[in-house]
């Protein structure tokens, strides 16, 4: 009678399983052999030049120095520059408007881009293809067109 299958698959996934762990240990002692211990710590740092390239020379700090005035510091965020009212009311033409929904959209005349219009921001009652003036205001979601009459 012949043995069976189910041993001899048993006993040939046992010695693959032995040879991974004498392989990784072999791997494991050879990694070991070649290591260099503790190598001094100038050998491990990498110094960065003026150009942004990596090298093994510390920067000469003579070299390339520049003079600041603390004057020139500004601490803080920039002022912003405030803008001339004039120019934040803006001309457009209603591409849509939902009177049931409360929500609409102008197409910008200077910019070209559809901005989002609510029942709200309305002063005037506007319906599609109407020219209007509108300023714009961040909202949660992007800009928001508010204040809202048909143009003369």
């Amino acid at each position: 009678m012949a043995r069976s299958q189910a041993t001899f698959g048993k006993k040939e996934n046992e010695k693959k399983r032995l040879k991974k762990r004498m392989d990784k240990a072999e791997r494991k002692e050879e990694r070991q052999a070649n290591a260099k211990n503790g190598g001094n710590l100038d050998e491990m740092l990498a110094y960065v030049d003026e150009d942004g390239n990596i090298t093994s020379t510390p920067p000469d700090p003579s070299r390339k120095k520049k003079e600041i005035k603390i004057e020139d510091i500004t601490l803080g965020a920039r002022k912003q520059e405030e803008e001339d009212p004039a120019d934040l009311i803006r001309q457009g033409t209603v591409s849509f408007f939902n009177e049931s929904k409360g929500y609409g959209f102008i197409k910008d005349q200077k910019t070209g881009e559809s901005i989002f219009v609510h029942a709200n921001g309305l002063i005037n009652q506007v319906k599609e293809n109407n020219k209007v003036t509108f300023e714009i205001e961040m909202g949660q979601k992007g800009p928001n067109a508010v204040r809202v009459r048909l143009a003369v």
